[in-house]
């Protein structure tokens, strides 16, 4: 089956720096462990992407549509396809005050993000911080092997892997979804209650939803608390009344 724009898919991927040889993604937890990359708190399982979207790099995105499902291949991709070429303009210097003023140690290596901008911290110095703004693999060339699983072509399936790439500590096929005539009722699991942020993230969600399924008119998102089960009463067991203990014999006196 051809694979287009506008695709839903899942691929499985590991991802090396031709330069080093370096495993520095994957999908895979078995090579994850073996290439020194696990992290307990990620999810290994196959990457959700929408083809042409952007949600990978564009060399892997136009390679996507030339490939089969359930075949792996090798994609190999120079900097302009990937992240890019390393562009000095993007290697600053800012004062440190900065960062201690929001209760950042900066050091070498330490990646976050400076108004709103993912960055790297290279060098510290005397009240300047050096950080790089550039992608982490920015000049690099890389090489995908990449499988495309599945081909997503159900609305509800679409619709739970959206939810499951904003909430991914959710199991997918924990929401209830249903489509009815233009209106999405989606039926929160437990699990997504009180999740930090989730208000923020339906925004987000419905924005998904209606862009990528147009005919999607309206969406409820629905949370239903049950109440707490009753625990069972504990029978109560009838208490033995204690009896006195019994007198203890008293030899007989001898009269002298």
């Amino acid at each position: 089956m051809a694979i287009n724009n506008g695709d839903f898919v899942l691929i499985d991927y590991t991802l090396k720096v031709k330069e080093t040889g370096e495993t520095v993604g994957t999908t895979d937890e078995k090579v994850a462990k073996e290439s020194k990359l696990y992290r307990g708190e990620e999810h290994y399982e196959p990457f959700f992407v929408i083809i042409g979207e952007g949600w990978v790099p564009k060399g892997l995105d136009e390679a996507l549509t030339t490939l089969d499902t359930g075949k792996s291949s090798t994609i190999e991709l120079p900097p302009e396809k990937a992240y890019g070429t390393r562009d000095p303009k993007k290697v600053r210097l800012v004062p440190l005050r900065k960062f201690t003023a929001d209760g950042v140690s900066p050091a070498p290596g330490l990646q976050l993000n400076i108004d709103g901008k993912p960055a790297q911290i290279r060098a510290v110095g005397a009240g300047r911080v050096q950080v790089d703004y550039n992608h982490p693999l920015a000049g690099r060339t890389l090489i995908y092997d990449v499988t495309v699983q599945k081909i997503i072509d159900v609305d509800e399936e679409k619709i739970r892997s959206l939810l499951h790439k904003r909430l991914s500590t959710v199991s997918p096929e924990k929401f209830r979804v249903a489509i009815d005539n233009g209106k999405l009722e989606v039926e929160m699991p437990e699990d997504a209650f009180y999740l930090e942020g989730l208000q923020v993230e339906k925004r987000t969600l419905t924005a998904d939803i209606t862009k990528y399924l147009p005919k999607i008119e309206t969406i409820s998102f629905i949370e239903i608390f049950k109440k707490p089960a009753t625990p069972a009463p504990v029978e109560a067991k009838p208490v033995t009344e204690a009896q006195p203990p019994a007198a203890a014999a008293t030899p007989a006196t001898q009269s002298p």
